[in-house]
């Protein structure tokens, strides 16, 4: 078993980039949705708006929606409460957290990432205009906030998976902690590396037919405008390494460090996803609204890209997993992004209990409900 430590001596370079960048301009926050190109039958609506910097999401046992946030330091609760698909009622439940991206729900209790710590609010649902006080569950995560916001679920295993990612862009750690994930056992405090190589995954969920898990994974920067891609990885064994910082998309070695590994020792990424477009949330569709072709495909997020000369992402795409453990992608929701304009930035993606999809946006401070059909 690979327990972890604290943060040891960190090797690489410093890249510096010369050449012009577009930094795709965000609008006001108020995308046309008229704009969203979806398939056939399906449309998008407002779920909720003005919930500042909404990131990771997770449901309550009672039907409360829990909002992450990264800048903005809160955790947002939302309720439908005439079930009309659109929520009535926002809290904030807690404040003055670092980087509270991730929130993951267990018997009662709403579970946050603080950068190095977990935190929990006990009881929530209950208390959501009168909150606790967060509980500390641990503090023995690294306290680097270079690609520190974490995303957080829990596993099949009643275990809570928590990604750390690399505190730069591209660089060595002794520490096996950094470019991981971990699960967390609540009962023993114990931290295990399940998964090395990950530069940064701010997503993932397990397979419903297999249990393997899936993760999105954010691709180095300054390697030019067309690699590497970003990445969808599957592991199917505790210890896999995925190939950062020595390799990256499966085939492409690093310029500082891929001497030092060949490619063909880390585990190849299950779907190419395209460079720089940023990945983040990724659920796997387990409803029964939407057509049978999306039963148990995966819906990724797609962030958008920041340092590319034309920009890419700003979308939602699907990948749909194959028996040999490779996944084939399309585009869902696309329009977001227009020209280099983008009017918002999607950045996770989760089932509501009648099988819409709800999508957030912390650009635009929104979540978007996907729907199928006659509501």
């Amino acid at each position: 078993m690979n327990t972890v430590g604290r943060a040891l001596p960190i090797i690489g370079t410093l890249f510096l980039f010369s050449g012009s960048v577009c930094v795709p301009s965000v609008g006001a926050g108020d995308p046309d949705l008229a704009d969203i190109k979806l398939p056939d039958g399906f449309r998008i609506e407002v779920f909720a708006e003005e919930v500042a910097n909404a990131r990771a999401m997770c449901w309550g046992a009672k039907g409360t929606l829990f909002v992450g946030t990264r800048d903005e330091g809160v955790v947002h609760a939302l309720k439908d409460t005439d079930g009309d698909g659109k929520a009535d009622t926002k809290w904030i439940i807690a404040s003055g957290l670092d980087m509270p991206v991730g929130v993951a729900f267990r018997d009662g209790d709403l579970y946050i990432s603080a950068v190095s710590r977990i935190v929990k609010l006990e009881d929530i649902e209950d208390h959501l205009s009168a909150p606790p006080q967060p509980i500390s569950v641990t503090d023995k995560y690294p306290n680097e906030e270079h690609h520190g916001w974490k995303f957080i679920a829990f596993g099949p295993d009643g275990k809570l998976y928590v990604p750390v990612g690399a505190p730069c862009n591209i660089c060595l750690s002794d520490d096996p902690i950094f470019a991981s994930i971990t699960r967390l056992d609540l009962t023993t405090s114990e931290i295990e590396v399940i998964a090395n190589g990950v530069r940064n995954t701010v997503g993932f969920d397990w397979d419903p037919g297999t249990g393997d898990l899936w993760f999105t994974d954010n691709g180095r920067d300054w390697l030019g405008d067309d690699a590497p891609s970003c990445e969808l990885d599957h592991l199917t064994e505790v210890g896999q390494h995925f190939g950062f910082p020595y390799c990256h998309e499966g085939s492409v070695p690093d310029p500082e460090f891929g001497e030092l590994k060949a490619c063909s020792t880390f585990i190849p990424p299950a779907a190419k996803l395209g460079p720089h477009v940023a990945p983040l949330g990724m659920r796997f569709y387990r409803g029964e609204m939407f057509p049978e072709k999306y039963k148990n495909s995966i819906f990724i997020a797609e962030h958008g890209s920041w340092n590319r000369t034309d920009p890419i992402g700003y979308r939602v795409a699907v990948a749909f997993p194959q028996a040999d453990g490779t996944a084939k992608t399309e585009i869902f929701a696309d329009g977001w992004l227009k020209g280099n304009k983008a009017s918002g930035r999607p950045v996770d993606v989760l089932e509501a209990p009648d099988g819409s999809l709800l999508v957030s946006d912390d650009a635009a401070d929104k979540i978007y409900r996907i729907s199928f059909g006659k509501q």
